[in-house]
């Protein structure tokens, strides 16, 4: 089951803002975080990493959390597994994003439904990479 309509997903991708935190994004080419974070900077959105490794990665700085990067960030891009991924909305609202985003395969219900709650876009279980050319 995916979540976030059409519009949602429209407003996300063209009207939100061009700040993406990419969170689970480090310099690993193989991996799916680093294939969209190149998507989405082709598609004019500036990509902040966030992981652990606080790498820099596509010429971005990373950062080690949401709340140590220091400045705003528009859209929260979660690539990490469903049992953490609500932590992240939820730190993704504290950090005053305006939208959240869950990959492929990242469902965590009671996440949305605080997300939404708290005023945030949120899309579940979709790729902006995969989005972004339906438009």
């Amino acid at each position: 089951m995916t979540y976030g309509d059409e519009a949602t997903v429209r407003r996300i991708l063209q009207d939100t803002g061009d700040t993406w935190a990419v969170v689970g994004l480090s310099g690993n080419t193989a991996r799916a975080a680093y294939g969209v974070a190149r998507v989405l900077q082709k598609a004019g959105k500036r990509v902040v990493p966030v992981h652990p490794k606080a790498e820099t990665v596509l010429g971005e700085q990373g950062y080690p959390s949401l709340a140590a990067i220091p400045f705003a960030v528009d859209v929260v891009d979660v690539f990490v597994n469903s049992g953490l991924a609500g932590e992240v909305a939820d730190q993704a609202v504290e950090a005053g994003a305006k939208a959240v985003w869950f990959q492929l395969d990242v469902v965590d219900e009671a996440a949305y439904a605080r997300t939404t709650a708290a005023g945030l876009d949120m899309v579940m279980n979709k790729c902006p990479a995969l989005e972004l050319p339906l438009l």
